[in-house]
């Protein structure tokens, strides 16, 4: 019996964290396309790479390397951000730009293409705990904070009139959207997951009317995406990260289709 669940621990594991991941994703997606941040998730991706090729320098798994630079980097927006006040995508640009040219000095090899596109067949035990720790933290930030961040996106006055200290909420949006795309380098990799958080949220914006609807549909649309792909990747013997994003972006176009109600 022991040694059943041994072998099933893993791959529940995965279908768990890749359930989760996806939830956390449509639920930061959605105000990160409100924020006007849509072309941000991608770069921000990119920030992990450096990361990424430090834990392969030091012989320590790749993932934990770019969750740190991840969040490091989250920490580096935040504060370059508040002190010259330019805006959020200024920022994540220009440390994009850095990130990328010193993680295509120091990395190479099979594992660097694992990081890239993800490898979820590689997913241990610990490293799923963990991202279902995480997703469940992303989600938890959300779901409480909805209400302060929706006052944040009208106007950053009217929030601190109401007592919501705006630069405390923008650090950890920042650090729950870096925590979101660490969480799913391993499904899709640095180059696509950027496009799970933003293609549902994309989606949901076109039907919905309202916040709670928009959220919603961003969450079912990027389960089901997730799903589809991960499905439709096993059928081809190929890794799910870009099935999955393609699913997406189908998705996407189709919803192009219908007339926006004025």
């Amino acid at each position: 019996m022991s040694t059943i669940i041994h072998r099933l621990a893993p791959g529940l594991g995965a279908l768990a964290l890749s359930a989760l991941m996806a939830v956390a994703a449509g639920l930061i997606g959605s105000f990160a396309v409100m924020r006007r941040m849509v072309l941000a998730a991608d770069p921000m991706s990119h920030i992990a790479l450096p990361g990424i090729g430090i834990a392969l320098m030091l012989r320590l798994n790749p993932l934990w390397g770019a969750l740190a630079l991840l969040l490091l980097g989250a920490v580096l927006i935040w504060a370059v951000e508040r002190r010259i006040r330019i805006a959020t995508e200024a920022v994540i640009g220009v440390t994009f730009a850095v990130a990328l040219a010193i993680g295509s000095v120091i990395t190479s090899g099979e594992e660097l293409i694992d990081a890239l596109l993800g490898a979820p067949g590689t997913l241990t035990l610990w490293e799923a705990a963990f991202g279902i720790v995480g997703s469940v933290i992303v989600i938890l930030f959300v779901l409480r904070e909805r209400n302060a961040l929706v006052v944040r996106l009208v106007s950053p006055e009217i929030a601190l009139t109401s007592s919501v200290n705006v630069a405390r909420l923008d650090l950890y949006f920042l650090l729950a959207f870096a925590l979101t795309i660490g969480l799913g380098l391993r499904f899709l990799g640095v180059l696509l997951m950027g496009s799970l958080i933003i293609i549902p949220a994309a989606i949901a914006r076109r039907f919905a009317r309202n916040l709670s609807t928009m959220l919603t549909i961003s969450v079912v649309v990027a389960v089901a995406c997730t799903a589809a792909g991960t499905y439709v990747a096993s059928l081809a013997g190929r890794q799910s990260g870009p099935f999955i994003v393609m699913v997406a972006g189908g998705l996407f176009f189709l919803s192009l289709l219908r007339r926006r109600e004025t």
